[in-house]
């Protein structure tokens, strides 16, 4: 495949976490989360969030954040996004038709929900006539690329719980967010009244499974039941546990978090001052957005794949993984300045 700026989807997976899934290639194992390497994994997780945490497998990122609120409403509530947000944009119609929820959405420009945007959907308390508001949903890092700080999510917690609702969080990218913040994970997420969390790692160099994490053990207490008649239950758990285990080793999220981090921000910095392009969001994770004249990105797809993320103001989106090197931005930079000229 040519060069992908498309998705950290697009980029393999790191070497180590193949290592830790030879290695766990041996013997015999028990299953469904009864084996060691599982109930290591399990700790590992309590030692970030705290030992209230509960942690459970599933197979992608549709599933963590469909059974998350699965878990956390009743087919007549509804649940509050924004309108970029995975769950509303990208899959499929999922969290509605699997929860029986109404998905409601604010228009927010960077992709971040505030108390403003939320406060118009918070009425009908008590009317039968209508869906009861009951969880705020909210994306870290955000689908455009820019980062909660911890003050902006316990304001969204707190609006939350003063009317009977959760805070779930789309942790997809957390990783990039906490590089971003140079903060714990537990600074942005449990500590300021997190609910429960989708915590991914395929988008930064595991191979496949997400985790689900409740921070109150009652927001848990049928969820082993959900998972499974939702089929998202791992018969051969150890191998998405070995994953993190090898992950969260000697910090290496961080480290790949980081890395494309700063390779977003490079990218950026590179064309930032190019004629006809314009920087649309702050880059404050692996993700770039800009504008730039429809013929310049027709011409540069054909020998970069990225995706084109609105086509009616020609704004695109470039996205940075572990394993983007400068020399193929580089290359990148200088095949946008042609198609320019």
């Amino acid at each position: 495949m040519k060069t992908s700026f498309g998705s950290d989807n697009h980029s393999g997976v790191h070497p180590k976490v193949l290592k830790a899934l030879e290695d766990a290639n041996q013997g015999y194992c028990l299953s469904y989360e009864e084996d060691e390497y599982s109930a290591q994994a399990g700790r590992v997780f309590k030692s970030f969030f705290g030992d209230q945490s509960r942690v459970y497998f599933v197979f992608n990122g549709t599933a963590a954040n469909v059974l998350c609120l699965q878990a956390l409403t009743r087919p007549h509530h509804s649940i509050i996004c924004a309108t970029t947000a995975h769950l509303h944009q990208d899959e499929c119609g999922a969290p509605e038709r699997f929860t029986g929820c109404k998905v409601l959405t604010a228009d927010t420009g960077d992709g971040k929900l505030t108390p403003a945007h939320i406060k118009p959907h918070l009425t009908g308390f008590g009317f039968q006539h209508h869906s009861q508001p009951k969880v705020i949903s909210i994306s870290q890092s955000t689908e455009l690329g820019t980062v909660y700080t911890p003050e902006e999510i316990k304001e969204l917690a707190d609006l939350a719980h003063n009317h009977n609702m959760y805070l779930h969080m789309d942790g997809s990218r957390l990783a990039n967010a906490a590089a971003f913040l140079d903060l714990p994970f537990s600074a942005f997420t449990c500590d300021v009244g997190v609910d429960a969390l989708s915590f991914g790692g395929t988008k930064n160099g595991m191979l496949l499974g997400e985790a689900v994490l409740f921070f109150d053990p009652k927001l848990s207490q049928d969820f082993l039941y959900v998972r499974k008649q939702s089929m998202q239950l791992f018969s051969k758990s150890r191998f998405v546990a070995a994953q993190y285990l090898a992950y969260f080793k000697n910090d290496l999220w961080l480290e790949n978090a980081q890395h494309a981090n700063r390779m977003a921000r490079y990218l950026a910095d590179k064309v930032s001052n190019l004629p006809g392009v314009q920087i649309t969001q702050k880059v404050e994770s692996n993700a770039v957005f800009a504008i730039l004249p429809k013929p310049a990105y027709q011409q540069l797809v054909k020998k970069h794949f990225f995706y084109v993320w609105d086509e009616l103001t020609d704004e695109v989106r470039w996205m940075c993984s572990f394993n983007t090197q400068k020399s193929y931005i580089d290359a990148f930079v200088n095949d946008l300045k042609n198609t320019l000229l």
